[in-house]
């Protein structure tokens, strides 16, 4: 095999440099770890704190929020400068976060730190998919199949072990455990970083001081917080009272596009992505899939606690089946490149899963309970690759790092609408009626998600399985 060597990194093979997926995976993880163990932790919080359920409901909202909007906007930054420095400075906010959640004396400071958690972990995906493409660019071998198959089989692991870890810590060392795990996590992040980050510029030239602020469209970024903001604040708790935030998000949005249009140096250029039908449409169906995973993720295993009767640790169980199967269906169709495939049946997998839910009731055998989390399984590990390869092949190459941060953000705006959805169909009482008034819904968005994949004739020449890998393709 030929080497070459490659400023700042020495000698490196022609192929991916392993080095660099130590902290790709780390820093991918760090997200999904928060949000999962931060399930178990809610009711000790509350004991702890004495606050209510609608209070420490905000512990998972805020991190989401705070995600959301930065995902985008560090994933433009990682564009400009380059995954090095926005890696190290955001795994060292999760650090600083763990300290500050660790030794939170109420929970307005342990809201907080999960805010700057969330922050934190704005870097990791983004800077792992602007790392796959410049290793795509250095060695002129467009096949990330497999490494974007690890980021995948990664989230979806600590999605199982999240939980489970949380209630080992809380065991050993109570809920602050929880939070004091990200300090050794950020320590060893930080350190892999500096050892094995390339320290080029994404963009391939050095950013001129004299034009730091042009180049970053702070006003844009502002107004984008504001839509933001805005909006998930509104899904976050349907109701005509706070009719006004969507004022706000419309307002915010309309004033958000003109700069966009005018800005010379746009955060989001809306030229370029209202070119980009097939970025779009991918969007779109991240969005719908969401809805639908997220929706069987917080209200079928709200409906077996109280629907069926089911202990908070035999609920969890039943979930183990859906992520182990999507592990496994990421491994074995990872390394195909096309995603029309995969979206097909991941959209026929959720189709079959919402109707075999309204089959159930209150004295349904637990294996159909098991049966349902199985097949959702499929579409949990197809949907969730499929969307992340099309981002890679359809965006910008000169963008890939925000077009990655977004995909997250429609992502967490499809968990913020499947959580309102739950809340509004079960009321008072997570009960069969209510699960299945979910499951109809869910069945529309799986319906809606199968006619985006159909119609969509954009897939195909820069995603199709078919398509040589040996150079970038553009959308």
């Amino acid at each position: 095999m030929t080497e070459q060597k490659t400023e700042g990194r020495g000698t490196a093979t022609a192929g991916f440099d392993r080095r660099l997926l130590p902290p790709m995976l780390l820093g991918s993880v760090l997200n999904p770890i928060n949000s999962t163990i931060i399930a178990v932790t809610l009711v000790p919080i509350g004991d702890a704190l004495g606050a209510p359920p609608s209070q420490t409901a905000w512990l998972v909202s805020a991190l989401y929020l705070a995600t959301a909007l930065g995902q985008p906007v560090v994933g433009r930054l990682i564009d400009i400068f380059g995954p090095r420095r926005l890696f190290l400075v955001s795994t060292s906010l999760v650090g600083v976060a763990g300290v500050v959640g660790t030794l939170a004396p109420n929970l307005g400071v342990l809201i907080a730190s999960r805010v700057l958690l969330g922050f934190g972990t704005c870097a990791g995906y983004p800077a792992a998919m602007a790392l796959v493409r410049s290793e795509a660019k250095r060695t002129g071998q467009d096949s990330p199949g497999g490494v974007l198959t690890a980021l995948a089989v990664a989230n979806q692991t600590i999605a199982v072990i999240g939980p489970l870890l949380g209630g080992l810590l809380i065991g050993l060392g109570g809920w602050r455990a929880t939070f004091a795990l990200n300090v050794p996590l950020a320590v060893v992040a930080v350190l892999l970083g500096l050892l094995r980050l390339p320290k080029e510029a994404g963009t391939g030239e050095p950013p001129e001081r004299g034009r730091i602020t042009g180049r970053l469209d702070v006003l844009g970024m502002a107004l984008f917080a504001a839509m933001l903001v805005s909006l998930l604040l509104f899904l976050m708790n349907l109701h005509l009272r706070d009719w006004y935030l969507l004022v706000i998000a419309a307002a915010a949005s309309a004033a958000f596009v003109a700069r966009e249009l005018r800005a010379p140096t746009p955060f989001i250029d809306m030229r370029v992505l209202g070119g980009n039908t097939p970025l779009l449409v991918t969007y779109g169906r991240a969005l719908v899939a969401y809805v639908v995973a997220y929706s069987f993720l917080y209200g079928f295993t709200q409906w077996t606690e109280e629907g069926v009767g089911l202990s908070p640790f035999h609920a969890g169980l039943v979930q183990i089946p859906m992520f182990l199967v999507a592990i496994g269906v990421s491994m074995v169709s990872g390394r195909r490149k096309g995603v029309r495939g995969k979206l097909l049946v991941g959209a026929l997998g959720q189709i079959v899963a919402c109707l075999v839910m309204l089959t159930l009731t209150g004295d349904s055998p637990v294996w159909t309970l098991i049966l349902v989390a199985l097949i959702f399984g499929v579409p949990q590990g197809l949907n969730n690759l499929a969307l992340q390869n099309s981002v890679y092949f359809q965006a910008d190459p000169e963008r890939t790092a925000s077009s990655a941060g977004l995909l997250r953000t429609f992502a967490y705006v499809g968990s913020m609408v499947a959580s309102s959805t739950a809340a509004a169909s079960f009321g008072q009482r997570a009960d069969t009626g209510g699960m299945h008034h979910l499951a109809w819904i869910m069945l529309g968005a799986g319906v809606l998600y199968l006619l985006l994949t159909v119609f969509d004739r954009t897939l195909g020449r820069a995603t199709d399985e078919d398509t040589p890998t040996d150079t970038p393709q553009a959308p």
